[in-house]
């Protein structure tokens, strides 16, 4: 199996290995989407269809398919067909520049990647790929030919341009600190004791925090599921979609968030590192994993990677079925008027920490608590915002005529 050694095979076998692993994940994360919510709200969850529910998943992958798929007389075919494939195809790509496991050296001496594509814009490939969902939602909104599916669309739209800015604006404060926009670079400088090795999040909590939010609000997840909220607009751009083509919606959201955990963890946790300055402790096992070109040490990184997106898709779940969903015009205040300003305060912050030479230094933190501070002093000393129902509005008196 020589083709095994080269690059590009080895490119394809693994783009099938992380396509098989992600797709059962997607279909599992419905799953304990279920589990962790009943966890929440103090019930049992799926536990009818095989071993505590374990095939639950498989069930649900049936009645998608064998569910009646409608298409309504007037809404444009081509458009409401290709939208959830534009949706789903573009959640699944985005994996492909992420470093999953270093470098593997063959016996006879040739070396590969483990990773689909190392392109020297890695980062620019997911930011350029994640703006796509965008296309799908608006398309099956307005394809639907229904003014709720098309207000969904049009909320989609807005929410994921707006939340694109505080998002970018965290991955460049990561972009300025390391120089780099190559993934396995980035990750690599956090392992590396000799380039400052310490992790992201350590230097910028803050933007990291930005990111997380943002990262929840592009993929639509509650408390930011203002485009299908089903109080006001039955199930919004999702409303005409029945069958297979609404389960390719859904599983789009958990395809979007798998590649959003791999994405936070190469950017803020340190990739495949254990844990915060392992490359410190001296200790064999560890270097083993950060050095060795072997399949074993590959295999074991890309568990580390992997149990770290696990964690973030936990994290998703839980904030879901805890928070309560926000309004729309509160949605937008946030982004324009609260992560676009701490964004921007951050990237001047950092570019002043590089401009002076201790871009990876106990200065970084220290801004970022700086931009906190401002931001919170800044929402204390401003006005009341306007909304639906305020304190100066003037007594309207009831039926019986008084004012209450």
């Amino acid at each position: 199996m020589s083709w095994v050694q080269s690059q590009l095979g080895f490119s394809v076998l693994l783009m099938g290995a992380v396509l098989a692993v992600m797709l059962t994940t997607i279909a599992y994360c419905i799953y304990f989407e279920r589990k962790i919510s009943a966890w929440i709200q103090d019930r049992i969850g799926p536990n009818r269809v095989g071993p505590r529910g374990l095939l639950q998943p498989v069930a649900d992958g049936l009645k998608f398919i064998l569910k009646e798929d409608i298409i309504p007389a007037r809404a444009d075919r081509p458009l409401f067909v290709l939208a959830p494939g534009i949706v789903l195809v573009v959640a699944l790509i985005g994996f492909a520049v992420i470093p999953w496991g270093g470098r593997i050296v063959f016996s006879g001496g040739r070396g590969v990647v483990v990773q689909v594509a190392s392109l020297d814009i890695g980062l620019l490939y997911i930011l350029a790929v994640g703006s796509m969902a965008v296309y799908g939602v608006v398309a099956g909104g307005w394809s639907s030919n229904n003014k709720y599916s098309f207000y969904g669309g049009m909320r989609a739209a807005a929410q994921m341009l707006s939340y694109e800015i505080p998002l970018g604006l965290a991955i460049l404060v990561v972009v300025l600190t390391t120089g780099q926009v190559r993934l396995e670079r980035i990750a690599a400088m956090q392992m590396d004791g000799q380039a400052g090795g310490v992790w992201n999040v350590l230097l910028h909590p803050l933007a990291f925090l930005v990111m997380l939010i943002a990262v929840l609000a592009e993929a639509n997840r509650a408390p930011f599921d203002l485009p299908e909220a089903e109080q006001e607009l039955v199930t919004g751009y999702l409303t005409e979609y029945s069958a297979m083509k609404m389960g390719m919606f859904y599983l789009a959201e958990y395809g979007h968030l798998i590649t959003s955990g791999a994405f936070l963890s190469v950017l803020f946790l340190g990739g495949w590192e254990p844990f915060p300055f392992s490359w410190a402790l001296g200790w064999g096992w560890i270097e083993w994993i950060n050095a060795a070109t072997t399949w074993p040490a590959a295999l074991v990184r890309f568990a580390i990677l992997y149990g770290k997106i696990a964690f973030f898709i936990f994290l998703f779940m839980w904030v879901r079925w805890t928070l309560p969903r926000f309004r729309f015009d509160q949605l937008m205040r946030l982004a324009w008027l609260g992560l676009v300003p701490i964004g921007m305060g951050l990237l001047a912050v950092t570019g002043l920490l590089v401009y002076l030479g201790r871009p990876v230094s106990g200065w970084a933190p220290l801004g970022d608590a700086a931009v906190l501070a401002a931001a919170l002093v800044w929402t204390a000393c401003r006005p009341a915002e306007l909304s639906g129902r305020q304190p100066d509005l003037p007594a309207v008196p009831d039926s019986q005529g008084v004012v209450r």
